[in-house]
């Protein structure tokens, strides 16, 4: 249960990377297509970098989905079946709510890791910029661009996601529930 929290945050910090990859390549593309943005004479193009990005948060969340919606059901099934040949006929009941109680405390401690550290380095990249350790442009400021492009994805995408996680698995744990009795 503990592992399906890090898997399913590692699935979503990676879907914002390649979707915010995708908007800079559009990004770049549209400078190149149309020199005229640079100077203020042309106006880009923002209906086809906002469907970009709708289109692949649709998409890149297909397998966190999967993950919620699956993996109690394959883990109460798997666990009935062995709990019918060992002759234990609660197994698969008991193994799936234990998933569910390790996941929701996981969860909620990865939840504030997530948006409280992603929250920080927002934070110290606003702080360096207001003069703080040599200010815009210092090695700081980089350092911090750095921190802040890891800490987006965990304050805006992971750690909120992650209690939609819980009460996926929940919800999930409970409907399925009478096909993990023996």
């Amino acid at each position: 249960g503990s592992m399906l929290v890090f898997l399913f945050s590692s699935y979503a910090c990676a879907a914002v990377g390649r979707s915010a990859q995708a908007v800079v390549n559009e990004v770049r593309e549209q400078f190149l297509q149309r020199p005229g943005i640079m100077t203020y004479q042309e106006k880009p193009d923002y209906n086809r970098c906002v469907s970009m990005v709708a289109a692949s948060a649709l998409r890149e969340m297909i397998k966190p989905g999967l993950l919620a919606v699956c993996s109690p059901v394959a883990i109460g099934l798997t666990f009935r079946a062995i709990g019918r040949v060992t002759g234990q006929e609660l197994l698969g009941a008991k193994v799936v709510a234990s998933c569910l109680m390790f996941a929701t405390v996981t969860g909620i401690l990865m939840a504030l890791f997530l948006n409280n550290s992603g929250g920080a380095w927002d934070n110290a990249k606003k702080y360096v910029e207001t003069g703080a350790f040599g200010g815009k442009g210092s090695e700081a400021h980089k350092a911090a661009i750095t921190g802040d492009t890891v800490g987006d994805p965990f304050k805006d995408t992971a750690g909120p996601s992650i209690h939609v996680l819980i009460k996926m698995l929940a919800t999930i744990t409970l409907v399925m529930a009478p096909l993990f009795l023996d």
